[in-house]
């Protein structure tokens, strides 16, 4: 079992079937949605999300905990950056 199936998470966010821009874009609004400091996991199919998603965290300040691809499937843990 893999790290990141242990950590306890806040919120998903399924973007599975969407293509760029509309997976960031829900992930925007959905971010704006929790708390300071919870954590959501993210499931996209679009390969540009592995760009898209890690620098949306960079911008905004929002920490990647982890990132995987397992068939097909890109997966994001991010955690809201206390207020």
């Amino acid at each position: 079992m893999s790290q990141t199936a242990e950590i306890a998470i806040d919120a998903t966010l399924d973007a599975s079937g969407l293509n760029c821009p509309e997976p960031v874009m829900m992930l925007h609004n959905k971010v704006r949605d929790l708390e300071g400091g919870a954590l959501l996991k993210v499931i996209a199919t679009d390969p540009s999300t592995q760009r898209d998603i890690p620098k949306f965290c960079v911008f905004l300040g929002h920490e990647l905990v982890s990132q995987q691809e397992q068939e097909g499937t890109y997966l994001y843990w991010i955690r809201k950056k206390s207020s």
